[in-house]
């Protein structure tokens, strides 16, 4: 629980924006203190923003910020969160590791909402401790920081270290804050004027579970998909998996035509090509390591079906996403975003594509 460290006195946070954070998830953050505050008629919470410098930050929205310190101004906090969004990995400024590394080394709470989990970890702020991450970025920081404890929960408080997955999870994490610091009541008044049917709990699923999608009634189907998240870097063959869920392959590939629209071997190549994608913008790991460790059997093997999913190559992809001009002219324009065939991967895959060649397995 955040406690301030004057009797009597508010509870005072410090949200540290980074470039391109969430505005989603910095205000799902701030609106359940202020809302706090309002039903009490109290200043139970006091907040700042703060910065690397005075100069507005810009949010993934396109939305900016003028901060009301900065980092060297920040003063008395009791706890400190930051807040940043997509492309965190470029956004490691030396001068807010190092704060970062020096605050977390005093008397104080400090936290992380969507990713700004991966600045702690890399202020080794986070060592010792229970943390999540945006799920988008949890393959990536468990590559990463393979000694930190990564959890797929909605948010983590672990001591006087809390994280949210993003999105409207801090809401949550904070009306859970507010329950333990001030009474159910009034964190349940919170939720009534918000809307909310609940205050979610941290074991609540940070995606929609395959069965909220499919029904609950087609058990064999939800256990072959977790078989196959389970095994990116080893993938099962079909015999493997229908045998582990006690159906036959046809049986199988039935179930996955009539409720996924596409047969097993590409729903499986998807899910391993996203998690390649995911490694690829946001480590710098080598693309051989990459192909590895999502299971294809060579670099080549690999960048072939990377580019017939995602129009590029996975060297141009990623020499694109830092900024690098010219280099994909020859390539053909991608016609969906590693997003868009998230969302198709997860509603309807095309049967017709063909599987993955040259390899036994899914």
């Amino acid at each position: 629980m955040i406690k301030s460290k004057h009797a009597g006195s508010p509870v005072t946070i410090g949200f540290l924006l980074v470039p391109n954070f969430s505005m989603l998830a910095f205000s799902s953050s701030v609106e359940p203190l202020r809302m706090a505050n309002q039903l009490t008629g109290d200043t139970l919470y006091n907040w700042v923003t703060l910065s690397t410098s005075d100069q507005p930050v810009v949010a993934s929205n396109g939305l900016s910020l003028t901060p009301d310190r900065t980092i060297e101004q920040a003063g008395h906090l009791d706890a400190v969160f930051v807040c940043s969004g997509n492309q965190v990995q470029n956004q490691s400024d030396s001068a807010i590791i190092a704060w970062l590394r020096a605050t977390s080394k005093k008397d104080i709470v400090m936290g992380a909402i969507c990713t700004g989990t991966y600045l702690l970890a890399k202020a080794e702020a986070l060592d010792g401790y229970r943390c999540t991450i945006h799920w988008e970025n949890m393959a990536s920081a468990r590559e990463e920081f393979p000694q930190l404890v990564i959890s797929p929960e909605l948010f983590e408080m672990d001591n006087d270290r809390y994280t949210s997955a993003g999105g409207t999870a801090p809401l949550d994490m904070f009306l859970h804050e507010i329950r333990n610091a001030h009474g159910a009541d009034l964190a349940s008044a919170i939720t009534e004027q918000f809307m909310c049917d609940r205050i979610r709990d941290k074991h609540d699923r940070q995606r929609v579970p395959l069965t909220q999608r499919i029904g609950t009634n087609q058990p064999k189907l939800a256990e072959a998909v977790a078989l196959m998240e389970a095994n990116i870097e080893e993938p099962m063959t079909l015999d493997e998996l229908s045998f582990h869920v006690g159906l036959s392959r046809r049986q199988l590939e039935r179930l996955f035509q009539r409720y996924l629209q596409c047969v097993p071997t590409r729903y499986y190549l998807e899910l391993r090509l996203e998690r390649a994608r995911q490694l690829l913008l946001q480590t710098s790991m080598p693309i051989v390591d990459i192909a590895l460790a999502c299971g294809f059997i060579s670099a080549p093997h690999f960048s072939k079906c990377y580019r017939d999913t995602f129009g590029l190559p996975p060297r141009d992809e990623r020499r694109r996403a830092a900024g690098q001009s010219g280099v994909v002219a020859g390539a053909p324009k991608s016609t969906k975003s590693g997003k868009v065939a998230s969302l198709r991967r997860t509603t309807i895959c095309s049967a017709s594509a063909p599987a993955a060649s040259g390899s036994s397995a899914v």
